[in-house]
């Protein structure tokens, strides 16, 4: 016959064991949390310094006056850089129209309509090669397709050189958003007689349109900010851009030809310039990402 007394010591027993294990579990994860709070504020520092390095430099020569004039000549203080901001909003904005359309259907083709195929497969293998590919490679392609071919340095060959640039990691991020949309949207649209095409624009598209303009954002502020393409293809220039067709100033290559300069007025300008490009890529970002956030909603 079993003692009562027996049963009655192993249950404490077993309790101070489970006990000491829920304390264990409670400290290792009370650690971890501490160890990634930490880290987080670590990776957090290197941005800070950057905003705080391009406040502090930018702010004292940054007017209205600065959008509004040309940029000195060396050596020269006043001036601008109104032509630069206008240049950069251009090429941008002409890189965005020539790679998103390709690069979100490319990427609703490869996900929606054959997934498993071999040609969806070469498209993914090549859009995680371009990722890797440096961005001067692009600019001396769009040097050699577009400059070459037109005999001049213009906005249209700087777009080019961009779009190539945002062409892979627009498609890759679509892809993802597109592959995050639940199965079971889909097969209750099917159930409901919708035909593929349908069920794409008005289920699949709609769902995963916030993370696809993530990536997109994305893609526009790492072309924003290039400055090896440009410089083989849309050059630079002192004056307004009247044509697409023509040299183009952009702030990327402002802040590289006037950070070089030994001036101290356009170092200071090349600051001012860095201000406005940060400032203008967080605007844009925060605006897309507001903007379909509530769509979606």
């Amino acid at each position: 016959m079993d003692n009562p007394l027996t049963h009655s010591a192993n249950f404490f027993e077993d309790g101070s064991i489970e006990s000491s294990k829920i304390v264990s579990r409670s400290l290792g994860n009370r650690v971890l949390t501490f160890v990634c709070i930490a880290l987080s504020f670590v990776a957090f520092v290197p941005l800070a310094s950057i905003l705080y390095l391009v406040v502090k430099n930018g702010l004292p020569l940054l007017d209205w006056s600065v959008f509004q004039t040309l940029p000195p000549a060396a050596g020269m203080t006043g001036g601008g850089f109104g032509n630069a901001v206008i240049g950069t909003l251009v090429m941008v904005g002409l890189g965005l129209a020539l790679s998103a359309p390709p690069g979100i259907l490319a990427a609703i083709y490869i996900c929606e309509y054959h997934p498993k195929g071999r040609l969806a497969g070469t498209v993914r293998f090549v859009a995680k090669l371009l990722t890797g590919i440096p961005s001067i490679i692009c600019g001396v392609f769009a040097f050699a397709a577009v400059v070459l071919s037109t005999g001049n340095f213009s906005a249209f060959a700087g777009g080019v050189s961009l779009a190539v640039l945002m062409l892979p990691t627009i498609l890759l991020t679509a892809e993802q958003a597109l592959l995050g949309v639940q199965k079971a949207y889909r097969e209750a649209s099917y159930g409901l007689g919708a035909t593929r095409f349908q069920t794409i624009m008005r289920v699949v598209l709609p769902d995963a349109m916030p993370a696809i303009m993530t990536g997109v954002m994305l893609a526009v502020a790492r072309a924003a900010g290039e400055t090896a393409p440009l410089i083989f293809t849309a050059l630079f220039s002192q004056f307004w851009s009247k044509s697409l067709m023509e040299p183009t100033a952009s702030l990327s290559v402002l802040i590289y030809n006037f950070s070089t300069m030994p001036f101290e007025h356009q170092v200071k300008m090349a600051w001012t310039a860095s201000l406005v490009l940060v400032f203008l890529v967080t605007v844009t970002n925060i605006t897309a990402q507001l903007v379909f956030s509530k769509k979606h909603a």
